[in-house]
């Protein structure tokens, strides 16, 4: 009677910590998924500060009408894009933006302007933040992903009915002219 009443405790306190192992493991797992969220509205905000100030930059009649006119549709087209399109919309305004000030002439020519000093201060930073932002997302989508691949996780649908998260890949690198500027 002794041991099977010592048996029982034992497979009891083993049931007992697995089931806090996969609490844990559960908590873990959504701390995760709300650490994506805030890192893609992180994303979202400094994409959204590029598209912004690049719009404003185009319609401020410094820039040629030629450069003003690509950055400015590609700026409009990355505001606009639907989810499905926003990284290929995101990537083309960088390549926008590369072709535009891919000299430091451009650069010089927009800080010679009035108010251009700020106007290339302000897309300079937000041309170096939107890859760092990027970077903090796709780093928590990985970790995330990492987790939702052990057999724990899938056995037990740790995960519930959270949507596998997807890493936001795009063209994310700065034109030359305005890195060495920042530098």
């Amino acid at each position: 009677m002794t041991a099977t009443l010592t048996w029982t405790l034992v497979a009891l306190a083993a049931l007992i910590a697995f089931g806090l192992y996969l609490s844990w493991t559960a908590g873990r797992l959504d701390r995760l998924h709300s650490r994506i969220d805030a890192a893609r509205a992180a994303l979202d905000a400094q994409l959204l500060r590029r598209a912004s100030v690049t719009q404003e930059l185009a319609t401020s009649g410094v820039l040629d009408p030629a450069a003003s006119i690509v950055l400015y549709e590609a700026a409009h087209a990355a505001r606009q894009a639907e989810e499905e399109q926003r990284e290929v919309s995101e990537s083309a305004l960088t390549q926008a933006l590369r072709a535009v000030f891919g000299e430091a002439q451009q650069v010089e020519v927009v800080r010679e302007a009035p108010g251009g000093e700020e106007a290339a201060r302000e897309l300079t930073e937000a041309v170096r933040r939107v890859p760092m932002a990027r970077r903090f997302h796709n780093d928590a989508v990985g970790a995330a992903r990492r987790l939702r691949e052990h057999r724990k996780v899938r056995w037990f649908r740790l995960a519930g009915h959270a949507p596998f998260p997807l890493a936001f890949e795009m063209d994310d690198e700065p034109p030359n002219a305005l890195v060495d500027r920042a530098a």
